[in-house]
């Protein structure tokens, strides 16, 4: 029996064509709802930068690719922040080897050293405004959560390299979530479901992008939307349609959950 579901949401929950949730999946959430499931966001999103769920309220939020998870919206149950010396690493090598675009996420801010095409396009596929801009070395050593850097996978393992104690994560070539080792969407669930009291067997995953592959493998039920790319739809039990064709309401109808 589902009795706890974890959503993405670019994508996923979220069109990028409308940048709204579609009407079937509305409905299907408030179905959910008055059945008793338990209903999460599993994001790379911080908290703070949920701007495109409307009106719709969830049971707690795996933010920050796990890195960060409340209960409800305010009770901070877990934390994950990248080391000190690997910030420090990074803005070495910015400084000496080669710039690129990257955003600091802090647990209550985010801001951006500069923007590029790359950046633009993100932040427009998003319909997400920009983060405000400021040099990298000056944050005044408050934890660090999450990168967005704009770097491409052809670049991936050399800038990583000097990271150590953090791994790469994407659903986009153009940019990668930087993550302290060790978080993952499939942890944030484990801290959300030890706090709730909910077994993993009880549990469903929806999701489309390389950084939602970990979830999908660990649920009791993974399902990939008709538009995720091959790894999520390989680590998935199930391929539904897409975020623009009723994808959630039509699993939950195959899987008998609605």
């Amino acid at each position: 029996m589902v009795k706890a579901i974890f959503f993405d949401i670019d994508g996923t929950l979220v069109s990028f064509k409308t940048h709204r949730l579609p009407e079937s999946t509305v409905w299907a959430l408030d179905r959910l709802r008055e059945k008793g499931v338990r209903l999460f966001i599993a994001s790379g999103r911080q908290y703070q930068s949920i701007n495109n769920l409307g009106t719709q309220t969830f049971d707690g939020y795996v933010t920050l690719n796990g890195g960060y998870c409340l209960a409800g919206k305010s009770e901070v149950i877990y934390r994950h922040s990248i080391p000190p010396e690997d910030i420090e690493a990074l803005i070495r090598y910015q400084e000496d080897e080669e710039a690129f675009p990257c955003a600091m996420v802090e647990e209550d801010g985010i801001y951006q050293n500069y923007v590029d095409d790359s950046v633009r396009q993100l932040y427009g596929m998003l319909n997400f405004p920009q983060p405000p801009l400021r040099p990298l070395r000056g944050n005044g050593g408050k934890a660090v959560y999450q990168l967005i850097a704009f770097f491409s996978p052809g670049q991936e393992k050399r800038i990583m390299s000097v990271l150590p104690h953090c791994e790469a994560t994407r659903w986009n070539p153009l940019f990668a979530d930087v993550i302290p080792a060790g978080s993952s969407k499939a942890v944030g669930i484990d801290k959300m479901l030890a706090y709730f009291g909910i077994s993993l067997a009880d549990t469903m995953a929806f999701g489309d992008g390389g950084n939602d592959v970990s979830m999908l493998r660990h649920v009791g039920i993974g399902v990939a939307m008709g538009n995720a790319g091959d790894e999520a739809r390989r680590a998935a039990d199930y391929v539904t349609t897409s975020v623009d064709e009723d994808g959630i309401l039509n699993a939950l109808r195959h899987f008998g959950v609605i």
